[in-house]
């Protein structure tokens, strides 16, 4: 796809056109385009408007009804912001009382039109002509907030931004050029210093425009943000998405955080000053409790395991697993808890023995800190994954006090 045919799509022509056209389908992918090309679209343009409705589709998931507005690349789609993250970083901008926000490396755009939607006029720029012309177009609804191409290198601060009421927004690109996979996406990349921009040139802008935020990696190290800021991870249903630097008037909170969201539930945010700094270690499976407690990942990545030792009193079972035993009954919104039925070390023999004895031929396998096949497992417990005429448990794979164990498990919350 060329600008000349982005520019064809957000023609009334071709809004018209990728409007009537039905719902995708690859089965008649074929079909429909040579109906196009019998309507008098080019071969580029029929193209265009099939991979469209094909990339709406996926886009449901990320933007729900928005995405009938909105014009996708591949690379772009699986990048953007989903609707609820977008919300939660334009929600910093529009409680620090930004009038300006300059979203450098906007992609698609979906943070820009988060902001936007919030009262916040932006200037975006994308490196990548095509892309910023979609973010462009993404962001016809709000005249004031355009999107064109540009370096964020090229970016020149306002003199003076507090009185501007000026912020930045740095989404780095974490893919590298060339050639891209079938689907049209690129290879990710997860080190620091293969950002574009660079680390040091999100820093400066932070020096010069105090009202900075920067997406990075959720694998980011605890000991890269600098003092005074906010490193933030989140979440998604219970897969960390990214981890975001914040600074100046953007920060709620100096030092790590983690924030957790979930359909139909109101977001959770912890931090660093609810959280046991020691927290306490199980010794052995005799100190599995009654309850067990899986903190979120991006409560893991955060450090902050301590938040929910402290908040039920309990014990991790393994530094960095993200699991807490505890005999008191809490719900958790940043952990899920589980009933624990049984505790035992693992061996397959042993788990193949309780299993039949308590009439189990359905299992659900959890598992952190362990690595094996769960295919292979199955076939030594000879059991599946359906129920049928038995019963069904949970088992929890994983290390207690650094020896492999197994705990069946019945979900709580």
């Amino acid at each position: 796809m060329d600008l000349t045919t982005v520019r064809w799509l957000a023609s009334p022509e071709g809004l018209a056109a990728l409007h009537d056209l039905p719902e995708y389908r690859e089965a008649d992918a074929v079909g429909q385009v040579s109906a196009l090309r019998a309507q008098g679209c080019s071969a580029e343009q029929a193209a265009a408007l099939m991979t469209q409705k094909r990339l709406r589709a996926r886009a449901q998931e990320k933007f729900g009804e928005f995405a009938e507005g909105m014009l996708f690349t591949p690379d772009g789609l699986e990048q953007a912001s989903r609707l609820e993250v977008a919300a939660t970083h334009a929600g910093r901008y529009a409680a620090a009382s930004l009038a300006t926000v300059h979203d450098l490396g906007c992609g698609i755009g979906s943070d820009a039109m988060a902001m936007s939607a919030l009262g916040v006029t932006v200037h975006a720029v994308d490196a990548d002509p095509l892309t910023a012309a979609l973010a462009d177009i993404n962001l016809r609804p709000w005249p004031d907030s355009r999107a064109r191409a540009g370096v964020a290198e090229d970016f020149d601060p306002p003199v003076d931004p507090l009185h501007a009421r000026a912020g930045v927004w740095l989404d780095p690109a974490r893919r590298t050029p060339g050639v891209a996979d079938r689907f049209g996406r690129t290879r990710r990349v997860f080190r620091l210093d293969e950002i574009s921009p660079s680390w040091d040139f999100v820093l400066s802008v932070a020096r010069d425009v105090p009202a900075t935020g920067a997406k990075l990696s959720p694998s980011l190290p605890h000991d890269i943000p600098p003092l005074g800021t906010e490193a933030q991870w989140l979440s998604w249903q219970g897969t960390v998405l990214e981890c975001t630097v914040w600074w100046g008037p953007l920060v709620k909170e100096t030092g790590r955080s983690a924030r957790v969201l979930r359909r139909g539930r109101p977001p959770v945010e912890v931090d660093e000053r609810t959280c046991e700094e020691e927290p306490r270690r199980a010794a052995s499976l005799a100190d599995i409790g009654a309850w067990l407690y899986e903190a979120d990942r991006a409560v893991v990545r955060a450090g902050l395991i301590g938040t929910v030792t402290g908040a039920v009193s309990g014990a991790e079972l393994e530094p960095g697993l993200g699991y807490v035993s505890s005999d008191l009954e809490v719900t958790l919104g940043h952990a899920r808890r589980f009933e624990v039925l049984e505790a035992m070390p693992f061996s397959v023999k042993a788990l193949r023995a309780w299993l039949r004895e308590h009439g189990i031929t359905g299992l659900t396998i959890k598992k952190r800190g362990i690595r094996l096949d769960e295919d292979q497992l199955r076939r030594q417990l000879k059991i599946g994954r359906g129920a049928g005429d038995g019963a069904s448990a949970t088992i929890v794979l994983t290390r207690v006090a650094g020896a492999q164990s197994v705990l069946v498990v019945s979900p709580a919350d």
